[in-house]
């Protein structure tokens, strides 16, 4: 809605403009002005064209003012100092909001554009821990928002097959006496033996060689029973991460395994065309001093065989190929592997991937046991939440039965994870915290809350049909500040799901969730709806509000209850 606000005054006043003789402006930026007297949107345009017209912003600003011819829902504009204040008639503007949110309101037009979004991409050597959830919550999320801004998007899950430490795996698969528990998740078994490996050669640092000679013969001779192991354990890990994710709400697209790139002969082309650029000592090297980039880029191993760097290349390929854009979900330890990376791309004619840089996080010391193994997965944080959920039910509903204190429960935990996480910027350190995760006055809770109100609201007014309501039959004068307040923030989720896109960045979508929240339980608490003079209207404005809430939280994977 905000969208097409922002469409007709930027009409306006690019028309102005051109009636005044002056330059065209390509983008005019629009924004909220901090107080409701400034009006519903402001522009600063005149600064923009102050230095072609050599006068003062607030003289062009008045001079705009005088010329500007303005469409319906706007009743006024003001020249305020150097900016244009524009001002909504609450009346057309209301009806517009009315009409146009749907149960898809959110869904904008196609762009006609592909993007590959790779994230998560753990290394299968045991299950999803606390250090992957941020990637994973991250770019799912941005997935959502990609798709409903009109983009045509493929997550994808970039399988590590062929890394050193899968060949670890293989080799204690081959040399200990370890027998997985079938009762257990594959990725956890895995993950044990991965540990038990690790110790092994704490004791005894020749196994490191021996594991390399497993990873040369199985990139290099392609032996069945040997890629029959290496499937085999990457297979069983994936297993466990699926089941994981998918509690999580996460799922991806397509899997690419890494192997394909040496199988096919990707990575053989790929040095031979970069062969006029790397030099070679010990290992295969890029040199990038001419880059301004100190750290060469190795492309192979002493013993000829590729690195992740080297089949990463590959894969970035091909994702140039099937996509108009690439996005991939990284942690900001990966800064200069990406640097490296975009150089060769360059070399190679392929697409320098769109990346989303995201810092780590932790749980405060002692919030939480790690008594099956030495991190916290993401399965015991999962299971954390439910049951923290279901301790604050048992509290606040204990008229509920224990099957659907169960079903709220996990409904609150996962939105409490994938909300606390995916409502800060991504460049900022995260420490979850349980009580702000969980919090009914000022988390994701809140915000389901304010859904499960709207729910049971619609619910007791009983038998209304508002799919029936004409909006021109309504008396949408006189408008209620509250209510006003509340069609203003409705109004403007697609201008947030855009802006969302286009920075890629999913927190924006987060903290506007709340805020809609907020309006909504503000009218909520201070308006009457059932059996008052405008019940058809403000019930109406319930429904609208239900669909932002539950459309908001579907953006970022979470669900929204009917009840809690």
């Amino acid at each position: 809605m905000y969208r097409i606000l922002e469409k007709e005054a930027t009409s306006s006043v690019k028309k102005a403009i051109q009636n005044l003789g002056w330059e065209e402006i390509t983008e005019i930026k629009f924004e909220e002005p901090p107080n409701p007297s400034m009006g519903d949107l402001a522009t600063s345009v005149a600064f923009q064209l102050a230095g072609q017209l050599k006068k003062s912003p607030v003289e062009i600003a008045q001079n705009l003012k005088e010329v500007i011819e303005l469409k319906s829902p706007f009743e006024r504009v003001e020249a305020t100092g150097p900016y244009l204040n524009f001002y909504l008639d609450y009346e057309s503007f209301s009806k517009m909001v009315l009409e146009l949110v749907g149960e898809d309101y959110g869904s904008l037009e196609d762009k006609n554009e592909k993007i590959i979004l790779e994230h998560t991409s753990a290394n299968p050597n045991g299950p999803l821990h606390i250090g992957h959830v941020r990637n994973a919550i991250i770019g799912d999320s941005m997935a959502r928002v990609l798709r409903s801004a009109g983009f045509q998007v493929e997550t994808q899950y970039y399988v590590n097959d062929m890394g050193r430490q899968i060949a670890m795996i293989v080799w204690g698969l081959q040399n200990l006496d370890y027998k997985m528990d079938t009762s257990e998740k594959p990725d956890v078994e895995i993950g044990k033996l991965y540990f038990q490996v690790n110790q092994a050669l704490k004791e005894n640092p020749e196994i490191k060689d021996q594991v390399s000679a497993i990873l040369k013969v199985y990139e290099e001779e392609n032996q069945a029973e040997l890629e029959d192991m290496f499937k085999g354990v990457v297979g069983k890990c994936l297993e466990g991460i699926e089941d994981t994710s998918q509690r999580l709400h996460i799922t991806h697209d397509r899997f690419v395994w890494e192997s394909q790139f040496v199988r096919d002969g990707t990575v053989t082309q790929i040095l031979e065309t970069l062969k006029d650029h790397t030099s070679q000592n010990d290992v295969l090297y890029l040199d990038l001093t001419s880059y301004g980039i100190e750290k060469e880029l190795i492309l192979t191993r002493s013993d000829g065989t590729s690195l992740y760097t080297t089949r990463d290349l590959a894969y970035h390929l091909q994702k140039s190929d099937e996509s108009d854009v690439v996005v991939d979900v990284l942690g900001s330890d990966h800064k200069l592997a990406i640097d490296q990376l975009k150089i060769a791309l360059g070399l190679l004619e392929g697409k320098s991937p769109e990346v989303i840089f995201y810092e780590f996080i932790t749980l405060p010391e002692g919030s939480m046991s790690t008594r099956r193994g030495v991190f916290i997965s993401v399965d015991q944080l999962m299971d954390e939440a439910f049951q923290r959920a279901l301790q604050e039910l048992e509290e606040r509903r204990p008229e509920l039965s224990e099957s659907l204190k169960k079903e709220i429960a996990e409904i609150i935990g996962i939105g409490a994870i994938r909300y606390f996480i995916a409502r800060l910027s991504p460049e900022k350190h995260l420490v979850f915290k349980w009580d702000e995760a969980l919090s009914f006055e000022r988390g994701c809770a809140s915000i389901q809350y304010a859904h499960a109100r709207a729910c049971k609201l619609l619910e007791k007014a009983g038998d209304v049909d508002l799919s029936q309501v004409k909006i021109d039959d309504l008396n949408l004068q006189d408008l209620d500040t509250l209510e006003v307040d509340l069609l203003k923030t409705i109004a403007r989720f697609t201008s947030v799901i855009e802006h969302a896109a286009m920075d890629l960045r999913v927190h924006s979508v987060a903290q506007y969730a709340l805020e809609v929240a907020g309006a909504f339980n503000k009218f909520y608490k201070s308006v009457p709806v059932i059996g008052s003079e405008k019940e058809l209207l403000r019930l109406l404005l319930v429904d609208k509000s239900r669909i932002i809430i539950k459309n908001s939280l579907d953006l970022l994977g979470i669900e929204a209850p009917l009840s809690m």
